[in-house]
């Protein structure tokens, strides 16, 4: 079956559900997933209930789509994502996000945890993500030519410097303190080691994490506006001198939660 027929069928099951037509895609990284309750939803489903969609195993995410308005704008959240560390393809992993645009979101806000690589970063800050390295062993474009989806998309301009602006507006007017820097996306599962780290912050990385650029990429291809937000929950390997968890990873995320929903609630409503 071609991509195309997949998002057919996926659209097709879901789109006469919907009240309205989302506008903003919003994916909820790890912890992340509460966002989600801030949405005047009118439909939740869970992946496995949609055509072809693969359901997520990580901790702490819920593994659904919520449909419904934010901040004035008609969103649909993905409760959760999917990661190649859990054996998902490049592919799978921004099919959800091709369904969304089929259903009619021209923007993603993308959220992720990440640690830190710079180490003027503390953990709880937020990161305006300006431009990423993808490390991740594969490509989200590279189907089979029966799929026929060869595209050499530009990515100069991936991440929206409008939408940009408009976050650290957001931000300024929430009292928030909004670091920027540059993501660089590596496969997990394991966290990365000491010496990873090093060679990561001479390539010009600033926060590392195990997402975000396939759908970013996916989402340059059929040219949406794109704004990236991560969430530092640890000091990457070798900043600090203890060990580092998943666990430290979610709990962190409570930390600072309210921050990144009132961050992303002042972007759709500026």
């Amino acid at each position: 079956m071609s991509l195309q027929d997949r998002i057919d069928q996926a659209v097709a099951t879901v789109a006469p559900r919907l009240k309205t037509c989302p506008r903003v895609a919003l994916i909820l990284g790890s912890g992340l997933g509460g966002l989600a309750d801030a949405v005047d939803a009118h439909l939740s489903l869970d992946y496995g209930d949609i055509p072809h969609f693969k359901e997520s195993d990580a901790p702490g995410h819920a593994g659904r789509l919520v449909f419904g308005e934010l901040a004035g704008q008609q969103v649909v959240c993905m409760q959760g994502r999917l990661h190649a560390y859990e054996g998902n393809s490049a592919e799978d992993i921004v099919f959800p996000l091709r369904v969304m645009n089929a259903l009619g979101a021209q923007t993603l806000v993308v959220t992720n945890a990440a640690g830190a690589v710079n180490t003027d970063f503390e953990v709880a800050d937020l990161m305006l993500i300006t431009d990423h390295i993808n490390l991740m062993g594969s490509h989200p474009l590279t189907l089979g030519e029966d799929q026929g989806l060869r595209d050499f998309t530009d990515m100069t301009y991936a991440y929206t410097a409008a939408l940009r602006e408009q976050a650290l507006a957001a931000a300024h007017a929430c009292g928030l303190t909004l670091r920027q820097g540059v993501y660089i996306g590596v496969r997990g599962p394991s966290f990365e080691t000491p010496a990873e780290i090093r060679a990561f912050r001479v390539w010009g990385a600033d926060a590392v994490g195990m997402s975000t650029v396939f759908e970013v990429i996916a989402a340059a291809s059929l040219g949406m506006d794109v704004l990236g937000l991560s969430f530092i929950t640890n000091m990457a390997a070798g900043v600090l001198d203890q060990p580092i968890s998943g666990e430290e990873v979610l709990e962190a995320s409570k930390v600072a939660i309210e921050n990144m929903k009132a961050l992303v609630l002042g972007v759709l409503a500026g």
